[in-house]
């Protein structure tokens, strides 16, 4: 996969999902820098507008990206961007999805139902996906089977499982997603 020129190919990639799914511990478990985090404290002007009841602990949010880099091998960089998750911030993911060639949806088994806006924006600017299911402490387990039929995602979709908080997991994901784009390309 070298260039011409033997330069390494740079591969942009998006971490998207919904609010608090995780996508900034995602990119920060994996990053092999210090990943630069858009992060700010929620503050009662959220009010109204984040849903924290399924991440009552949660006080920050990304308000702009996540940007983090991983070397997947001597040919291979990935590039990631993490997006917010809030419905408000919708008009950063026109910017970022330009040049991505695909997206980790990740995606909280416990409010699938919050997804699907997320599903939609994938879609609509036309990236090819896998999905990483979260696993939350606490949380039963679900059949990736069954989060591939609530989700009514197309066969050829990876789905797979993901602690973002461990660095092999979301390494496996992110691996996932690589060897899906490439067989889009064979």
């Amino acid at each position: 996969m070298y260039l011409d020129s033997g330069v390494r190919t740079a591969v942009k990639v998006l971490v998207v999902g919904h609010f608090g799914v995780g996508k900034t511990t995602c990119i920060a478990s994996i990053s092999e820098i210090e990943p630069l985090r858009t992060e700010e404290e929620i503050t009662e002007a959220s009010e109204g507008f984040d849903d924290l009841s399924g991440t009552p602990d949660k006080t920050t949010t990304t308000v702009a990206m996540d940007f983090g880099r991983l070397t997947i091998n001597e040919e291979v960089v990935l590039y990631l961007f993490g997006t917010p998750g809030q419905e408000r911030f919708k008009e950063m993911w026109e910017e970022l999805s330009r040049g991505a060639l695909g997206a980790l949806v990740l995606v909280d088994p416990e409010r699938l139902s919050e997804s699907f806006p997320i599903l939609d924006l994938v879609e609509r600017f036309g990236l090819t996906y896998a999905i990483g299911v979260n696993h939350f402490d606490g949380t039963p387990g679900y059949p990736l089977s069954e989060v591939r039929e609530a989700l009514n995602l197309s066969a050829d979709t990876p789905v797979v499982p993901c602690d973002v908080r461990n660095e092999q997991s979301s390494a496996n994901a992110l691996i996932t997603l690589v060897h899906h784009l490439l067989s889009l390309i064979d």
